[in-house]
C-alpha cells in the first residue's frame, strides 16, 4: 500500500520496462493517485494510451517531454512523489557512432532528473542502470556508470530534503526492445543465426523480474544503494539452439564495445557490497545513515573481499530447455520450434 494516494512518474515510460511497470502498478496498486508516463515519442504514447483508456484507468497521464529539457522536467515533476528514471539511449553501436547524443541523454538527462527532483516535492527516485556500467568498455556503459555515480552522490547534496535516490542494475531483459531473443526469432526464418562469439554469456532477467526489483528499491531503499539481482546466466549458443536448432550458426565476430562476459559487481565493489538474500546491494562509501542499522534491518551479510559477480562465472545457468520455456512464457506465447 506504499503507493496509496501517491503520484509516480516514469521517464522513458513507453519503453519495454516502462510499459511493464505501468501494467504492474495499475493492476497491483489501483490505489495510486496518479501515474505519469513521460517520454518524447508521441506515437508510442498514442499507441500506449489505447491500452489504457481513461474510462478504465483514470489514474494514468501522458506527458510529452525529453529528459534533456530541465524546464520541462520541472513542470512534469510538480506534485510528483516518486520518480522511476528509465529514459536512456541504450544501443551500444548507435552510442558509439553518436557519442554526443548519448552523453546528452544519459548523463545530462540524469543530472536534469536529479535537479528537477531536488527543486520539487519528489520523495524518492529510482534510476535504472545496466550491467554494461560495471567496468565499462563502451560509451553507453561509461555514460550509465556516470549516471549511477550522479544518483548515488545526489544523496549528499540534498541538504535537509528527505528525498532518497537509489539505483538498480541488472542484465539483459528477456524480450526487451533490441535484445538478442526477439532478434534471433526474427532471423530464424532466414535459416542463419549470427553469433558474435561462441563463448559469449549474458545475465538473464525477465521484464517482471526487473519490475519487481524497481518496486523493491522504490519501497525499501534508504538512499545511495545500488541494487543488483541474483539471476542466472545463459550461453549465447544455448539461446541460438533453443530458438533455431536447425539454423546455421554463423560466427561473425565480436562487435565494437562488446564484452564476452558481462559484470555487475567487481572486486573493487566488494568492499561495500552486502548480500540481502534476493539481491546484492553496493552501498555508498559514505552513506548518510548507519551501515550497522542497515545490516540489522535487512539481515545483510558482507560479501568476501575480492568477490565478483559476472555472467561467465555464475553459479546458476539457463539450459536450452529452460530458455525455450522462458521464451514461451515471457517473450512469445506462440513460440514453437
Amino acid at each position: 500500500m506504499f503507493l496509496k494516494d501517491k503520484t509516480l512518474l516514469i521517464t522513458g515510460g513507453t519503453g519495454s520496462l516502462g510499459k511493464a511497470l505501468t501494467s504492474h502498478i495499475l493492476h497491483k496498486h489501483p490505489e495510486i493517485k496518479k501515474l505519469i508516463i513521460y517520454s518524447r515519442d508521441e506515437q508510442k504514447q498514442f499507441e500506449m494510451a489505447q491500452d489504457y483508456p481513461s474510462q478504465r484507468f483514470p489514474q494514468i497521464r501522458f506527458f510529452i517531454g525529453d529528459v534533456r529539457d530541465r524546464e520541462r522536467l520541472m513542470r512534469a515533476f510538480k506534485g510528483v512523489d516518486y520518480v522511476i528514471h528509465a529514459a536512456a539511449m541504450k544501443h551500444v553501436p548507435i552510442a558509439e557512432y553518436n557519442p554526443d547524443e548519448c552523453v546528452k541523454t544519459n548523463i545530462g538527462g540524469a543530472d536534469n532528473v536529479i535537479h528537477a527532483s531536488l527543486e520539487t516535492t519528489v520523495e524518492r527516485v529510482v534510476a535504472l542502470s545496466t550491467d554494461k556500467a560495471c567496468a565499462p568498455i563502451n560509451l553507453y556503459g561509461a555514460t550509465k556508470l556516470t549516471s549511477d555515480k550522479l544518483f548515488v552522490a545526489a544523496n549528499n547534496i540534498k541538504g535537509h530534503n528527505p528525498i532518497r535516490f537509489s539505483v538498480v542494475r541488472y542484465g539483459n531483459v528477456m524480450g526487451s526492445n533490441g535484445s538478442v531473443i526477439p532478434f534471433f526469432i526474427k532471423k530464424k526464418k532466414d535459416g542463419i543465426l549470427p553469433i558474435t562469439d561462441p563463448e559469449m554469456t549474458r545475465f538473464n532477467i525477465s521484464l517482471q523480474g526487473g519490475v519487481d526489483m524497481v518496486m523493491h528499491a522504490l519501497e525499501h531503499a534508504w538512499g545511495g544503494e545500488l541494487f543488483v539481482p541474483k539471476i542466472p546466466s545463459y550461453k549465447i549458443l544455448d539461446v541460438a539452439e533453443a530458438i533455431g536448432p536447425e539454423c546455421k550458426k554463423d560466427i561473425i565476430g565480436i562487435r565494437p564495445g562488446e564484452k564476452v562476459h558481462e559484470e555487475m559487481i567487481t572486486a573493487s565493489d566488494s568492499f561495500n557490497t552486502y548480500d540481502l538474500g534476493k539481491y546484492y546491494a553496493i552501498l555508498p562509501s559514505r552513506p548518510n545513515w548507519s551501515v550497522e542499522n542497515f545490516v540489522d534491518s535487512f539481515d545483510a551479510v558482507k560479501v568476501p573481499v575480492g568477490f565478483t559477480y559476472n555472467s561467465g562465472e555464475n553459479t546458476e545457468w539457463e539450459t536450452v530447455d529452460s530458455m525455450r520455456a522462458l521464451i514461451k512464457e515471457h517473450v512469445d506465447s506462440n513460440f514453437v520450434l
